[in-house]
């Protein structure tokens, strides 16, 4: 028996009645647990597409990144906690400083955590000052104490905040920090009014319930123990078993393991690409199961290998196990327009992971090379020489001490620019795509299910042709 199979390229959706402009179209989703996106885009845990500055952008706009593991376990814990400071209600955990410290101390703090001001406190454990660079700019002796040049006595917020009565408080006393402190004077947390300001400017923020920023961050079963308590500590959202082969022993006992040693952190399972591996996957207690086997633009598993599955008909199979226990999927790879990201949630994935339409962006870690007056960014697959030499071998059960048998290649993708006008792009034809079938929520287009198989003269027929393209769109690109 051989069962057949489909690409994205393969299918198309058919049209149907809609009473709603695609601008109404409501794209929220949920990704793992009770974490839900406000966009259902999730860039990929490499070392060449999400690391903080990409993770903390993608969730301004909605989304979420995953932090790659190609680094230190203590490195990964911080560039999460990076991401958790970056935007906060209130900062339950503020950088604090003693009034008899120098200021030596407070400069390495400052330059530790990336913050400009510290709240003092006094022997007691009490609020009594606040200092910041500024205070210290002119100062040329740093073994001083915190006490002589802080401002004591700050403006605060006691018992329980609210965001109007804080607001008051930053106009009427022009300051820019704001700590709340309980009816002793112990220090409950920070507001900032930088952090107003974000939630402002970006109201579709991806947050959890602190009114943080949401991040995840990859690990494997042969460094789980490792990682974890690491991660715990700097408050990752979630956690991604980041491995080629889910459908694995080591994958399902370390699932277990997670479930029973770190409950209150949900974890994707991954990857797999058959019902069967997603229902092993979920039995073992995966929260959520991450779906591609080989459908990278950078990855040469089916070659190497010869296995792998067609990534529509590998989500449309592992949606459908997932679905018998309200088990999120996330469709990883073989994205190359917006419209496949339409494809995948109708195939019945929650969410898409994107790798190569990030890698060129400029908030992605891979480096910008200059090729023939053009400038383009590094991508390379996880599964590739350098990568394996730097530590990623585990996810394709290699040890960077085996010579490296490689299931992925390292090349350059051309440079995009910001991440804001680009995910624009994305969603809006994510939007255009529900608009086309009517669908007015990500779970109506999961359940839309009416797919059309097309010929190679269908997808021909698909994309521009029988012209030369003058000016080529922001969203399209042969």
């Amino acid at each position: 028996m051989i069962e057949e199979s489909l690409s994205y390229d393969d299918v198309l959706l058919l049209p149907g009645y809609a009473d709603f402009l695609p601008g109404e179209a409501d794209v929220r989703s949920r990704l793992v647990g009770d974490i839900y996106l406000n966009i259902p885009i999730v860039s990929s845990a490499m070392d060449t597409v999400t690391e903080e500055e990409m993770a903390i952008a993608i969730a301004l706009e909605g989304g979420v990144g995953v932090i790659h593991r190609n680094m230190s376990p203590k490195e990964q814990a911080e560039q999460v906690a990076a991401v958790k400071r970056f935007l906060n209600w209130i900062i339950d955990t503020p950088v604090t400083v003693q009034n008899d410290q120098s200021l030596h101390d407070v400069d390495d703090l400052m330059k530790r955590y990336r913050v400009s001001g510290l709240l003092v406190l006094n022997a007691d454990g009490k609020l009594c000052g606040i200092i910041t660079s500024r205070d210290m700019k002119f100062c040329s002796d740093f073994s001083r104490k915190v006490e002589d040049l802080m401002t004591p006595d700050p403006i605060v917020e006691d018992g329980e905040p609210e965001m109007g009565k804080a607001l008051k408080k930053f106009h009427e006393h022009k300051v820019e920090k704001l700590p709340v402190v309980d009816r002793e004077g112990r220090l409950k947390g920070l507001i900032t009014v930088k952090d107003i300001e974000k939630h402002q400017h970006f109201p579709s923020a991806a947050l959890d319930a602190n009114g943080r920023l949401l991040v995840g961050a990859a690990i494997s079963p042969g460094d789980l123990e490792t990682r974890l308590p690491l991660l715990q500590d700097s408050k990752a959202d979630f956690i991604v078993l980041d491995t080629a082969h889910g459908d694995s022993r080591s994958v399902i006992e370390a699932v277990k393991l997670i479930k029973k040693r770190f409950p209150a952190i949900p974890v994707v399972g991954g990857n797999v690409a058959t019902r069967e591996g997603a229902r092993r996957l979920i039995e073992a207690g995966s929260d959520a199961i991450k779906v591609g086997v080989g459908p990278g633009s950078i990855c040469t598993t089916r070659i190497v290998a010869g296995i792998g599955v067609p990534q529509f008909s590998a989500v449309l199979w592992c949606a459908e196990e997932a679905a018998r226990k309200d088990i999120p999927v996330i469709a990883d790879g073989g994205i190359k327009y917006s419209g496949d990201i339409v494809k995948a949630i109708g195939a019945g994935a929650e969410a898409v992971m994107i790798g190569n339409l990030f890698a060129g962006l400029k908030e992605s870690p891979g480096r910008e090379i200059i090729y023939e007056g053009r400038i383009f960014k590094q991508y390379r697959g996880m599964g590739s020489i350098a990568a394996i030499r730097q530590g990623g071998g585990e996810r394709y059960q290699m040890s960077k001490d085996e010579d490296p048998v490689p299931e992925g290649v390292e090349g350059r993708v051309p440079y995009k620019g910001n991440l804001k006008p680009f995910i624009y792009q994305l969603v809006t034809g994510l939007r255009k795509g529900m608009g086309y079938c009517g669908c007015h929520t990500i779970n109506e287009l999961r359940n839309y299910k009416k797919f059309i198989k097309i010929t190679p003269a269908g997808l021909k027929e698909s994309h521009a042709h029988d012209v030369a393209i003058t000016q080529e769109p922001p969203n399209y690109s042969r």
